[in-house]
């Protein structure tokens, strides 16, 4: 999602990023790049965590033999475009309430006294977010949050897309910004007292959920990357899991298709989330009959 407003998506809050031994390590082993083969054409896939801290870094090697390998690299959208002042003004128009309402009108009781008791805990006047809509509100707490552990928007999606700009290599994404904005304006539409209540319980684990993540991310490890991003989405928010991860797989499996029937090597970036599961990307590919393999 949009990096300089991660949305992280284990549970509902670590999902929307895009994420504790050896993590310093460059050894090959498993991780969370694979390749994708039809005939004689490849793509690789690298599942992301869209921030990280600057102990987590070098990547583990098979990030760069697939970056090597490759002269096209696509990410989930254009990064370029964050710092341009059209964006920036998509985003307040369509993350704020630009009508009557106002974070007091559409949360219940429960949910505004929650957040209001958040909000005092890490020093962020209510008032200053009262206009903000659910998922701009549960975005700017998490970057708090990841702020305070360490975490910088220098993720693997910015860290390659700074590595391909310099040394001018092709680069595409899957979706326009445009779109993730909207993702992120519609989060929690109709039931934005549950999405905020089970976002802040979330964001009252975050350290450990992360640490899961990371160990399980850079160690490629499926089944616990889909227990931490899949399982309590797909449970205790069906349509969140359907507009955020399965609907936006399908989308992009056809572009990844496309990659495999050209001669081209691409090395495409999404959040880890996406990969993972029944609905993911790695499963959508075998069930077509490609051959994937774990690097």
């Amino acid at each position: 999602m949009l990096n300089h407003m991660p949305v992280y998506k284990p549970g509902f809050n670590l999902l929307l990023l895009c994420v504790l031994a050896s993590l310093c390590s460059t050894v090959l082993a498993d991780t969370s790049v694979w390749e994708v083969k039809s005939g004689s054409s490849t793509v690789y896939l690298g599942g992301t965590i869209h921030m990280l801290r600057p102990m987590d870094y070098p990547l583990p090697e098979e990030y760069e033999q697939a970056y090597q390998a490759s002269s096209k690299i696509y990410l989930e959208t254009d990064l370029s475009s964050m710092t341009e002042l059209s964006v920036r003004a998509q985003m307040q128009q369509q993350l704020t309430y630009q009508d009557e309402r106002s974070l007091k009108t559409v949360l219940n009781e429960e949910a505004y006294s929650a957040l209001s008791d958040y909000a005092e805990l890490i020093g962020i006047p209510l008032a200053a977010m009262e206009k903000f809509k659910p998922g701009m509100v549960v975005s700017t707490l998490q970057v708090i949050e990841f702020q305070r552990m360490g975490f910088t928007p220098e993720g693997v999606d910015a860290y390659f897309y700074a590595r391909a700009i310099g040394d001018a290599k092709t680069t595409g994404q899957l979706e326009s910004v445009q779109d993730q904005i909207g993702f992120l304006a519609s989060m929690g539409e109709g039931n934005e007292s549950d999405f905020l209540l089970l976002s802040l319980r979330d964001l009252e684990r975050t350290d450990k959920m992360m640490k899961d993540l990371l160990a399980a991310w850079r160690a490629g490890d499926n089944d616990q990357l889909a227990a931490i991003f899949i399982t309590e989405m797909q449970s205790e928010a069906p349509d969140l899991y359907d507009s955020l991860l399965r609907q936006r797989n399908l989308k992009w499996i056809l572009q990844i298709e496309q990659m495999l029937n050209d001669s081209v090597t691409e090395f495409v970036l999404v959040g880890a989330a996406h990969l993972v599961g029944s609905d993911g990307l790695l499963g959508l590919l075998k069930g077509k009959g490609y051959q994937v393999t774990q690097l």
